[in-house]
């Protein structure tokens, strides 16, 4: 029976770890995330389109990690409250629930300063939709030179 409790008590322990291992990748990530919506805004406001693609592309990549990163979290969470009920004491386990705190405040400053660049994007649209649209045509309004001229408008070129 001792063999029994040991494999059980390794079982609990490794999904300890490994949830642990993931809840601080996911926080690096956010991490990493919070950086490039600091570029995405200092592009927006200097106008460097190319950059600001740069930085969109790496966002949708980062956020890929994050959702494949959730769907792995969440089975392991669920495994480690079924091995760790709540009210064992067994669950608090040190930093996880500092970990799970810092993940959820990054995650709610992602979520703001990704609406902050948004309001900002559409603020800098709508700033160059006016200007395009105060742009006007050289030539459209010009009239031909030869609009009032008072001689003929046919010429014969048989001759």
């Amino acid at each position: 029976m001792a063999a029994e409790e040991r494999t059980e008590l390794e079982q609990r322990t490794a999904v300890l770890r490994r949830f642990r291992e993931l809840l601080v990748q996911q926080r690096a990530k956010f991490q990493k995330y919070l950086v490039v919506l600091d570029h995405q805004k200092g592009d927006i406001e200097s106008g460097d389109v190319d950059r600001l693609v740069a930085h969109v592309e790496l966002e949708e990549q980062i956020v890929s990690e994050i959702f494949t990163f959730q769907k792995v979290l969440d089975p392991l969470e669920d495994l480690y409250r079924a091995a760790y009920p709540a009210g064992t004491g067994s669950a608090d386990h040190g930093e996880l629930p500092e970990l799970k705190a810092s993940l959820i405040e990054l995650r709610g400053e992602v979520l703001k300063r990704n609406a902050e660049n948004r309001a900002l994007l559409k603020q800098r649209m709508e700033t160059l939709r006016s200007e395009i649209a105060g742009l006007r045509m050289p030539m459209k309004a010009r009239r031909s030179i030869y609009a009032d001229s008072s001689e003929a408008s046919v010429l014969d070129i048989k001759g």
